[in-house]
């Protein structure tokens, strides 16, 4: 039992009270008088030992003061009866010899007593309201500052996060690092014409860093620095979430310049009269507030607000606009640079082997976060420490790969052979067709192992980052993920459930292709369907149908002709290759698990898929034969330029060197 968790709670004060009630009632209703049977006093009201009588009416008590002490009982006794022994008591009274005769009292009510049993149930109901406020607000402290903020002072004390600690977000840090020279050095702004930003917004995918950097813009600013997250304004009273709006921007005004970072900010900035019945009435309020703040009456405040989502698409446009959040910082995943010095960021500490190649695993991690990087790193070190070992090695860092996109492995999962040779075709039809491609990226690991769900996987990694896929790309993801199915088909000639996620991911780019990204020459490039959302997510309360019947109708058999299309090719590479297929499956039932080096041994030789005839949009629209201009060699950058802008001649205290601009562009699965 938890003592220590019983003396903390209202449990013993609530027993503590209760004990002292009953010793105070105890105490201010003892008389002296000692109490004795029925009998007995009437017994001493037939003797000559009685002195006086006093009768109580309505507690049917009698009190006896004897003129000597009755034994043990001393010389105040008293005793009760029942109401039909009333006569008989009375009369005993009135023939007893009493020395001062005998008295009736009629209690009467006290003023403080009647008015204590009004007030007593309100005050037992204030306390407990007392009670439950106070915990609600952590603390008797806090009982009635329902308005007042909850975001914490950033101070000196905490751990200090700097940009140098961020990697993989140059051009997060160069905006970011813009709003910490404003604050320090407003003159050489102003000189211009500038103005402070009123907002900036990091949005991004989970674990890109976003609150990272912001607690680095803390650490770098010098300046106040208030955190709260957006799920703090947000409380069953209506009105207490502007209150608390108001009080953290007075807060920031009274310390001004300061930094307001608000973490997830999408809690209470989402899109007014959204969702069914119209929207909250206390979140549109709170959202009211914090715009009137940003952008009110009041121009000649220097608090810049910083915010973090990763659903910008359901923020309010009034929230987005120029004025407010001037600044929208897109933080995406890194790329291999990037996720190289992330990983150089976080192996600091850890010992590390003398073969590990921090390179080699940032391009065994596409598209991975810096907190997927993070947990990568974790991971290994744990693998380390369980196996006794000093070192991290690549074998750590390679399961730690594996854990973290498949889950762990399942040791206690055991098939039998007609199974596990089930599997090994499976994964090796995967293999050979994504080998067999021409546009495809390289097969860098096959497993039969079970991790996670699945009863084993196949690793297709690109040789470098890719922003934009073609549709030739596509067609080979479609038959790599068709290989499993097919390779069943032609061995056993009996297909399995195990291809049903490979199934439900090739039909999902193929609907891609035919409705968003206009890959089908009977469709066209035209946009079908509108964007999905959830009731309480977004805008829309769900995927709304924008095309006709006959249209529906048409996206199915195209979707349909890119699976059987794909399915055919991979039955056409199979067969072909049918030999590399069985040598493939037998290596997996000896080893179990085959990298790149091994995999490229058993390609040697393979046929590959004959190109694919051009795909023409319209057969209206003649092909050009002109090809495209060569691609003109890197211009060194200009040590006269700054990021965009002109250095002037007037002389300053040197320009800090600009980082080198990322590509922009969408990153696909």
């Amino acid at each position: 039992m938890d003592f220590k968790r019983i003396f903390r709670g209202p449990i013993i004060y609530i027993v503590i009270a209760v004990i002292a009630v009953f010793i105070g009632t105890t105490l201010l209703t003892s008389s002296g008088f000692k109490e004795v049977s029925t009998q007995e006093g009437l017994d001493l009201l037939k003797g000559s030992t009685v002195d006086s009588v006093k009768i109580v009416d309505g507690e049917q008590r009698v009190d006896l003061t004897l003129n000597k002490a009755d034994g043990d009982n001393g010389d105040k006794v008293q005793f009760y009866y029942v109401a039909p022994r009333g006569t008989e008591v009375v009369e005993a009274i009135n023939a007893a010899d009493l020395k001062n005769g005998f008295d009736d009292e009629v209690p009467q009510t006290n003023f403080f007593t009647s008015l204590l049993g009004i007030l007593l149930p309100f005050l037992i109901i204030g306390v407990i309201f007392y009670f439950l406020l106070s915990r609600m607000q952590g603390g008797g402290n806090r009982v009635m500052q329902f308005g007042k903020s909850k975001a914490k002072l950033v101070g000196k004390e905490a751990p200090k996060v700097t940009f140098a600690d961020v990697a993989g977000a140059d051009e997060a840090i160069e905006e970011l690092e813009e709003i910490k020279d404003f604050l320090k050095e407003p003159a050489k702004f102003l000189a211009v014409g500038a103005r402070i930003p009123k907002g900036v917004l990091l949005y991004g995918p989970p674990g890109t860093g976003k609150t990272l950097l912001a607690r680095a813009t803390a650490g770098e600013a010098g300046v106040p620095f208030y955190t709260i997250s957006g799920s703090d304004f947000v409380e069953m009273f209506v009105g207490v979430g502007a209150s608390r709006v108001r009080d953290l921007f007075d807060q920031a005004k009274q310390n001004s310049p300061a930094i307001i970072f608000i973490d997830e900010i999408d809690a209470v900035g989402r899109h007014r009269g959204a969702g069914i019945g119209g929207g909250n009435d206390e979140r549109e309020q709170t959202l009211n507030q914090l715009l009137v703040e940003m952008d009110g009456f009041d121009v000649k405040t220097n608090v810049i607000l910083i915010a973090a989502t990763n659903r910008p698409d359901v923020l309010d446009p009034a929230l987005l606009r120029p004025g407010r959040f001037d600044r929208q910082i897109g933080v995406d995943s890194p790329d291999l640079q990037g996720r190289k010095q992330i990983l150089e960021v976080h192996a600091k500490g850890k010992p590390m082997a003398d073969g590990v190649d921090l390179e080699v695993l940032a391009r065994k991690t596409p598209g991975f976060t810096g907190a997927d990087l993070a947990n990568v790193l974790n991971e290994a070190a744990l693998l380390t420490a369980r196996s006794n070992a000093q070192l991290i090695d690549n074998r750590a860092l390679d399961e730690a790969v594996d854990r973290v996109m498949a889950g762990p492995q399942r040791r206690t999962r055991l098939m039998n052979d007609k199974e596990k040779l089930i599997t090994a075709y499976h994964e090796g039809g995967h293999a050979l067709a994504a080998a067999s491609m021409r546009n495809t990226d390289p097969v860098t690991k096959v497993t039969i192992l079970p991790r996670g769900r699945a009863l084993g996987y196949t690793m297709v990694l690109p040789l470098e980052d890719k922003y934009s896929v073609t549709r030739n790309e596509l067609l080979d993801q479609l038959t790599y993920a068709m290989g499993g199915r097919v390779a069943e088909e032609i061995v056993f000639h009996d297909p399995t459930t195990g291809a049903s996620n490979d199934i439900e991911k090739a039909t999902s780019i193929a609907r891609r292709m035919v409705t968003e990204y206009g890959m089908s020459a009977k469709v066209g490039s035209v946009k079908l369907g509108a964007a999905a959302g959830e009731p309480f997510m977004g805008r829309d309360m769900g995927a709304t149908r924008d095309y006709s019947d006959n249209i529906a109708e048409t996206i199915d058999e195209e979707v349909r002709a890119l699976i059987d299309q794909a399915h055919d090719e991979a039955w056409q590479v199979l067969n072909t290759n049918r030999d590399t297929l069985d040598r493939l499956a037998t290596e997996l039932l000896e080893k179990e698990t085959l990298d790149h080096t091994q995999l490229a041994t058993i390609f040697e030789g393979i046929e590959k898929l004959p190109e694919r005839p051009q795909w023409l949009s319209s057969n209206t629209r003649p092909l050009s034969d002109r090809p495209p201009v060569k691609v003109p060699s890197k211009i060194p950058v200009d040590s006269g330029l700054v990021d965009g802008g002109v250095e002037s001649d007037t002389p300053s205290k040197p320009k800090r060197t600009p980082r080198p601009r990322k590509t922009p562009g969408i990153a696909t699965a």
